[in-house]
């Protein structure tokens, strides 16, 4: 076994969102740690140190665009995908999201067909370099 699973890190403050995503992560293969708010996900991202992050915008104390933008600080995780997960789907929040960091965009609700494929997408990103 020389590839080890893939890790993606979901920070919601929405507990439906978070266990759909964890599910849905699962039965696709992957290793999944969740995250409640901005504060909690910047500590798991240090011990964790996951390949792909979904990162919420709505969120209290700090939201998604402050928590990317803090990840991506960080040297080691520059290079880390983030995918900021809202329920508008706004152009200006593409983007912002853009902005500071951020790879990609899915709209709330998302299908477990949508959140495989945008994980598959820089998943082979990652196992090609």
């Amino acid at each position: 076994m020389s590839t080890s699973a893939f890790k993606v890190l979901v920070i919601d403050d929405s507990n439906t969102i978070r266990r759909s995503a964890e599910i849905f992560l699962k039965q696709g293969g992957h290793e999944v740690m969740l995250a409640e708010d901005g504060f909690d996900a910047l500590s798991k991202v240090n011990d964790y140190q996951p390949h792909l992050i979904f990162c919420d915008i709505l969120m209290p104390r700090l939201d998604g665009y402050q928590t990317c933008a803090i990840i991506k600080r960080n040297a080691r995780f520059a290079n880390t995908p983030v995918v900021m997960l809202s329920s508008k789907d706004g152009v200006f929040d593409k983007a912002r999201g853009r902005m500071v960091g951020s790879q990609d965009y899915l709209t709330k609700p998302f299908t477990k067909d949508q959140l495989l494929q945008t994980v598959q997408q820089f998943g082979s990103a990652a196992n090609g370099q």
